[in-house]
């Protein structure tokens, strides 16, 4: 079968060629999914896109014209297609639901350790032959508490980390995990009471309408002086203005992102030669309490494997027109 791979990276090609083993053609493109690049699916049964790749209702229907039957999501998430109307359209959709959350737990856990020990600073100073260990003061994690938001594989895992280093962990989720009760002494709670007892809040939770912003400025307004707050998730469960300002008051004492609402367009690319456009990341450049990692939270080689692997048992089920548990409606 014919494949169109957009927004192609060089870091997953590797993956990607192992896991086909030469049995669908794939197209390797560089440019994402647009309402300009559909063209280039062309004779193509089905289509692959990452996180930054939109699928919205006029795209989906493009692509139907053109004889794309199914598209295979290199990713968890699906907030970037239009489910309702790929299903009209008859186009299966198939996602990667779970690649290694591990890589990105242990992600979560290095912002905060960094941000907590202020080791960026202290490499540079470091580099520079400065020794001198003023302002790098940071706090034992031991004891700490610690307000897990969303207990799904990620942040199940992130749980049994923190558990690890001593640290109190309050949770919130619709479903509480009875194993992590049992083993982590964690304690599940109303999303206002974490917020307002943490020292640290790390989001685990997928992007809805109901959790756009959930971390906004009332709610930051009850966290802690000088929280820190860590988003491995979703860009847009964090008002990212409101953030800046709560920063320039010390409400916020450290802010991990590894996502960003707007990082279309800004995320994995190089953009060292020109001049950055985006105000609100450009002004969050210029904390030293900031650390933005740009959406690299999955990127280990067992990740990689697995979601290059999971794509191309996708493309199979979709070429024999099997279903699998994949499919996001069947």
């Amino acid at each position: 079968m014919k494949v169109a791979i957009y927004s192609t990276h060089n870091f997953e090609r590797d993956y990607l060629r192992k896991a086909n083993n030469e049995e669908h053609e794939l197209i390797y493109l560089e440019v994402g999914l647009t309402e300009n690049t559909v063209p280039l699916a062309k004779d193509c049964k089905a289509i692959s896109i990452f996180t930054g790749d939109k699928a919205n209702a006029s795209i989906l229907e493009k692509l139907e014209k053109i004889g794309v039957e199914s598209l295979a999501l290199r990713s968890a998430g699906f907030n970037h297609v239009d489910l309702t109307r790929a299903k009209e359209l008859g186009i299966r959709v198939a996602r990667v639901p779970a690649y290694s959350p591990y890589a990105i737990a242990e992600h979560t856990i290095a912002l905060m350790l960094t941000l907590n020990r202020k080791l960026i600073r202290a490499h540079n100073r470091v580099r520079e032959l400065n020794f001198s260990l003023d302002g790098l003061v940071g706090f034992d994690m031991h004891g700490k508490t610690v307000g897990v938001i969303g207990t799904g594989k990620i942040g199940s895992a992130v749980v049994h980390i923190l558990h690890g280093f001593g640290c109190r962990i309050l949770a919130n989720d619709q479903h509480e995990n009875e194993e992590l009760i049992k083993n982590s002494s964690i304690t599940y709670t109303d999303c206002a009471t974490l917020c307002k007892e943490s020292d640290i809040v790390t989001l685990h939770i997928p992007l809805s309408a109901d959790t756009r912003y959930l971390i906004n400025r009332d709610c930051i307004s009850t966290m802690k002086p000088g929280v820190m707050l860590i988003n491995t998730s979703r860009g847009a469960l964090v008002d990212t203005k409101a953030v800046i300002d709560a920063l320039k008051t010390r409400q916020v004492g450290h802010f991990g992102m590894d996502v960003y609402e707007e990082e279309e367009g800004l995320f994995f690319e190089d953009h060292s030669e020109d001049i950055l456009q985006d105000d609100v990341i450009a002004r969050l450049m210029t904390f030293n309490n900031v650390l933005i990692t740009s959406h690299q939270a999955f990127l280990t080689r067992t990740a990689l494997t697995n979601i290059a692997e999971t794509t191309i048992y996708n493309l199979d089920c979709f070429e024999k027109k099997e279903k699998n548990e994949n499919e996001l409606f069947i």
